[in-house]
């Protein structure tokens, strides 16, 4: 199959897993312990039926939204994802060259292989970036200096990492940053010349925002060596409320699936909460993403703005989370499959697919506008 064939997110990943080794391959596509709650996060979402209505006027569909003070052309962010250079070279620019040109959201991460500064000089402007508060609080100050000098209007904070989740697949494959040859996989890796060609041309790898943490001389090994070791078990509220004091943007919290600690968001001055398991890759059986949705919005009550992460794989899922309250959604498989299709064009590409299925899903429901969806949009019941 060829990019120009793929006319679904599941035809990219088939794509993606091609093109790359399985231990990379599979460093992007798994998730923690039994994977329960990586399958949940789709398996919930194809549970929920809509309920169509018809001889209404759909002849002029918006799925314009307007997020955090921002209007996107769709309610699609690309979200943060490490290590993408693994996947294209320069996959951060790539996707943010992308996600510019199609006019949706798009959140850097910490762990990217391209910098804040690279992103904001070669990418895109007024892009999110987002924070692992680590031990070193020295180097997270310098951080949201840095995202806020290159004019980043959201800080995005995960806060669902006090620890790295069990991925289990990456242990079975003997995944490493960088990659290693062996005995095991030197056969896999042979067989695909083309991302082997890229990533030996290509720029080299390396944690680009962190690269002054790992002092001089340091290199991929040793940057990794030190993220392993920035875990933060200490993180609470506090240090939210200490980000606040030096962030001069808003701020959204991403890993909230507990109506509590969406009210303490909410109390703290959070602008928006992330509703998000980490894509099931760190506590293996929490809750899907959209079967927490419901009740984080009902406990938010307007007064932060409510993003959903998690499972999406067709636009209807989109259509399905903001039906339940979501105000949009971040996307992070379905874009690392495209940039692993074909960097800048499969991302484009995965971009192009969703919005297409939102717009049919939206036409088909009867429903022209996104930001009129509610629950009646959906079967009673799912939820």
């Amino acid at each position: 199959m060829t990019l120009a064939r793929a006319v679904t997110v599941a035809d990219l990943r088939g794509l993606a897993r091609r093109n790359l080794p399985k231990a990379v391959f599979e460093f992007i596509d798994g998730g923690a312990h039994d994977e329960r709650t990586l399958n949940a996060n789709m398996r919930d979402l194809e549970h929920i039926g809509f309920a169509p209505r018809i001889l209404t006027d759909v002849s002029d569909r918006r799925q314009t939204v307007q997020i955090l003070g921002q209007e996107f052309s769709s309610p699609l962010i690309l979200g943060p994802t490490g290590l993408s250079g693994l996947l294209w070279p320069n996959g951060d620019i790539a996707t943010a060259r992308a996600t510019a040109t199609a006019g949706i959201g798009y959140c850097l991460s910490t762990n990217s292989n391209c910098s804040i500064e690279q992103v904001a000089d070669h990418g895109r402007r007024n892009f999110w970036f987002q924070l692992y508060i680590q031990r070193d609080r020295a180097m997270v100050r310098s951080l949201v200096e840095r995202a806020a000098a290159a004019g980043c209007p959201v800080l995005c904070v995960t806060v669902d990492l006090p620890i790295q989740g069990p991925r289990e697949r990456d242990e079975r494959n003997g995944f490493t940053v960088p990659p290693r040859f062996s005995v095991g996989n030197v056969f896999d890796y042979a067989k695909h010349i083309g991302w082997l060609w890229r990533m030996a041309t290509g720029p080299g790898i390396t944690f680009a925002n962190l690269e002054r943490a790992g002092g001089e001389g340091s290199n991929l090994t040793t940057l990794a060596q030190h993220i392993s070791e920035q875990f933060d078990q200490t993180v609470t509220w506090k240090d939210i409320d200490w980000l606040k004091s030096i962030w001069p943007g808003r701020m959204a919290i991403k890993g909230i699936l507990h109506r509590q600690d969406a009210r303490l968001a909410v109390e703290h001055g959070v602008d928006a909460v992330i509703v998000s398991n980490h894509g099931g890759r760190q506590l293996d059986g929490a809750p899907s993403a959209i079967s927490a949705l419901p009740g984080i919005v009902e406990e938010v009550d307007g007064r932060a703005e409510v993003l959903m992460d998690g499972g999406i794989r067709r636009g209807s899922d989109i259509v399905k989370a903001m039906s339940l309250g979501a105000r949009g959604c971040l996307i992070g498989r379905a874009g690392l499959y495209g940039l692993a299709a074909k960097g800048e064009g499969g991302v484009t590409r995965a971009i192009e697919i969703l919005r297409k299925e939102i717009d049919m899903t939206l036409a088909l429901l009867g429903q022209p506008d996104i930001t009129k969806l509610d629950r009646s949009a959906i079967l009673p019941k799912c939820f």
